[in-house]
C-alpha cells in the first residue's frame, strides 16, 4: 500500500507498584488540601473544583519525602520515554520542572490545555475511584485539519488506576474529562525541561 505513517505521537503508560507509596503520598496531598491557604485560594479563585498546589508550592520533594522517592521514580520514567521519542540531549538530562498536586472533588473536571516551556509533562495517580475522570488526548493536527470532514480517532482516552504514570510530550492537548465518582480523585502532575 502506498501510504505511510508519519511523525507519531508517542504516550508512555506504566504503573509503580508501591502501595506504601501511594498511601504516603495520599496522606500528604490531604495535609496540603487542608493547610496550604495560597493554593486553596488559588483554587477558589480559578473554579477548580477541589484543591491543586499548581500556583503555591513549588518545592514538593523538599518538603516532603513521599514526593522526593515519587521524584526518583519519575527521573527514571521520564528518561526512557525520552529515549523512545530519540531526543537528541547532547549528554545531558531532561530534569523536573514543576511537580504538584490535584485533588478533584466529584463532579470536577479540567479543560483542554497544553504544558508551554516544558519538554515532558505527565500525570501520577495516586487515588482514582470508580467514575473518575478519564484522561483525554487530541490529535495535535486537529487545528490544521481546517476544511477536512470529521475522522475516527480525533481524541484517545486513558484510564488510570492508582499507580498508574502517564507521559506525553508537553504539546499534546489534554484534559480531565468530568468525574462522576463518590470520592476525590487524587494525582501528581509533572513537567521537565531540558
Amino acid at each position: 500500500m502506498p501510504v505511510r505513517s508519519l511523525f507519531p505521537t508517542l504516550f508512555y503508560e506504566e504503573t509503580i507498584d508501591d502501595t506504601a507509596l501511594l498511601e504516603e503520598l495520599e496522606a500528604s496531598v490531604r495535609a496540603f488540601a487542608m493547610d496550604d491557604t495560597a493554593g486553596k485560594r488559588w483554587s477558589k479563585e480559578h473554579g477548580y473544583r477541589g484543591y491543586t498546589s499548581y500556583a503555591s508550592l513549588d518545592d514538593l520533594p523538599q518538603r516532603d519525602p513521599a514526593f522526593a522517592d515519587l521524584k526518583r521514580h519519575l527521573d527514571r520514567h521520564v528518561a526512557r520515554f525520552a529515549a523512545e521519542c530519540g531526543f537528541q540531549l547532547g549528554g545531558r538530562k531532561l530534569k523536573l520542572d514543576s511537580l504538584w498536586v490535584n485533588l478533584l472533588k466529584p463532579g470536577g473536571a479540567h479543560s483542554g490545555h497544553i504544558h508551554p516551556h516544558s519538554v515532558v509533562s505527565g500525570t501520577f495517580y495516586v487515588s482514582v475511584p470508580p467514575g473518575a475522570g478519564v484522561l483525554r488526548l487530541e490529535d495535535p493536527r486537529l487545528g490544521l485539519m481546517m476544511a477536512a470532514p470529521p475522522r475516527e480517532g480525533s481524541f484517545v482516552h486513558a484510564e488510570p488506576r492508582p499507580g498508574t504514570i502517564f507521559v506525553w510530550e508537553s504539546w499534546l492537548r489534554h484534559e480531565v474529562m468530568p468525574s462522576s465518582a463518590k470520592q476525590d480523585r487524587i494525582s501528581v502532575s509533572f513537567n521537565y525541561r531540558w
